[in-house]
């Protein structure tokens, strides 16, 4: 069969780049959003324009819920109760959803965001309270989460969609976790590093961990952060090697 993966980013999460163009040069090359609801970053109009660029491009639309911690732009995990993580998400997967019903869009997925995120592959309680508040807005979301981890276990039993996440422009420790951005080399500013790895993804399902050990890795979709320095650089030459090796990009839900 012939590999096929989807791509995704993060956006909506910086009003200057939907302003000059960036944002939307960088959406060309993805196939999937994770759009910022408006609590670690973005508004009432960063939602609005990001949705009308993902129409504009056929990409699948998603929400990108966070902790209620703008000024840490979401990075930092809170110490808050599973059922006040559970209103959060739930609030914003919804003002997303209804946000993109409104503009005739369909939400397709849900990926918390940044410190969210982390803390649900280590805390079943919280990963059970992020799906408890998707399942309330859509049992027919796909909720996007760290390939090899436990969330993907919880989300499923459940009664949820998952698809399992890789990352193209992170470094992986040899347990499947990412290494931590506290670390210089946590991410991969070379594009032509992030292309080798994502093929490595797709064609072999393995990632190289940073002591230099394989790691086997099964993963759906792709990220590359639409903030990390040379983005836009790292997706097209992702693009590129994948045209290359045969892979196609199909979009979450497709």
């Amino acid at each position: 069969m012939p590999h096929q993966i989807d791509l995704n980013s993060d956006v909506g999460e910086r009003p200057e780049a939907l302003r000059d163009g960036s944002e939307e040069t960088l959406m060309r090359h993805i196939s999937s959003a994770n759009i910022a609801c408006g609590v670690h970053a973005g508004d009432e109009e960063t939602i609005r324009t990001t949705l009308r660029l993902c129409a504009m491009h056929r990409i699948a639309v998603g929400a990108h819920p966070s902790y209620p911690d703008r000024a840490n732009f979401g990075r930092r995990e809170m110490n808050i109760s599973p059922g006040e993580i559970e209103a959060y998400v739930f609030d914003q997967v919804n003002l997303l959803a209804a946000a993109a019903a409104s503009d005739g869009e369909e939400l397709r997925h849900v990926k918390p965001h940044g410190a969210l995120y982390h803390a649900a592959t280590r805390q079943a309680e919280i990963a059970s309270a992020i799906g408890r508040a998707v399942r309330r807005v859509s049992d027919a979301l796909i909720l996007v989460g760290l390939a090899g981890s436990p969330m993907l276990g919880v989300w499923r039993g459940q009664g949820l969609r998952v698809a399992a996440e890789a990352f193209a422009d992170r470094r992986y420790e040899a347990d499947g976790s990412l290494r931590s951005r506290t670390y210089p080399d946590a991410l991969i500013l070379s594009a032509a590093e992030a292309a080798e790895q994502a093929v490595r993804i797709v064609e072999q399902g393995v990632v190289i961990a940073v002591d230099g050990r394989p790691v086997e890795i099964e993963a759906q979709t792709l990220c590359v952060h639409s903030d990390t320095p040379g983005a836009l650089e790292h997706l097209i030459a992702i693009r590129g090697a994948f045209r290359q090796a045969g892979i196609s990009v199909m979009r979450l839900g497709a």
